[in-house]
């Protein structure tokens, strides 16, 4: 089996862990959801770096990120399927 390029938690999760170094844009990423080691595949529409995350789905502007089954934070831009989610476009609801 090849190696995983993102990483899901949980089938409830919106976004995805990039694992590798040097992802770069046009990638199709073997993306593995690692509740139950299903698989699938999606393309990297930026550069985007280790530890970052992808959007699984399109969000606008005020959608919750869910990551690892939970709440963690709002989109303050939209985004598109494969693209880079990071400080620039989402935002922690603690403060």
């Amino acid at each position: 089996m090849n190696k995983p390029q993102l990483l899901v938690h949980d089938h409830e999760d919106n976004v995805g862990v990039v694992v590798v170094e040097d992802l770069a844009a046009g990638t199709e990423m073997l993306c593995v959801v690692t509740a139950d080691n299903s698989d699938f595949r999606l393309t990297a529409k930026a550069d985007i770096p280790i530890g970052h995350k992808v959007a699984l789905k399109p969000m606008k502007a005020g959608d919750t990120v869910t990551k690892y089954g939970e709440d963690i934070g709002r989109m303050i831009a939209d985004v598109a399927v494969g693209e880079h989610v990071h400080v620039h476009n989402c935002k922690t609801k603690r403060w």
